[in-house]
């Protein structure tokens, strides 16, 4: 965790509830994920605060700010071992992730990047994708650039 990054609690008790529910080894690697996009979003021009809450029962970040678009975190249903982090499917977010880093992630058609359980997360390439997502209401209307 960055140094002076304050990580929140949870923002309502139906969130910790599903964080609760993920088996040990998952909701670890979850929160890791939680953890950075609090983390970027503190490190963030323009971002400010994110609300926490449940979209289609999964972990939802969004930008009260209209920055961004929205961030999914959820296990993947038919592979027990693995996660994702989702963004909205009308964004042409994943191509550009998958463009710049698909040497470090593995991007599922528009929505999704998948992890591994076992798998070191590939922190730096994360941050500045979940900063792309944070901000893309910005970049698209031109006041910014990630």
């Amino acid at each position: 965790m960055n140094a002076g990054a304050v990580i929140p609690e949870f923002q309502s008790p139906e969130v910790a509830s599903v964080f609760a529910a993920y088996p040990p080894a998952l909701r670890d690697r979850l929160l890791r994920l939680r953890e950075l996009i609090f983390e970027t979003a503190q490190a963030t021009e323009g971002v400010g605060a994110i609300e926490e809450t449940l979209k289609w029962g999964q972990p939802s970040y969004l930008t009260p700010s209209k920055s961004g678009t929205t961030i999914r975190i959820d296990a993947v249903k038919p592979e027990p071992w693995r996660y994702a982090l989702y963004v909205h499917c009308q964004t042409n977010l994943v191509t550009a992730f998958r463009e710049m880093y698909g040497d470090a992630l593995t991007c599922e058609g528009n929505r999704a990047v998948l992890f591994d359980e076992g798998d070191a997360l590939p922190e730096d390439a994360l941050r500045h994708c979940i900063a792309m997502a944070l901000t893309y209401h910005l970049r698209k209307a031109g006041k910014r650039r990630a």
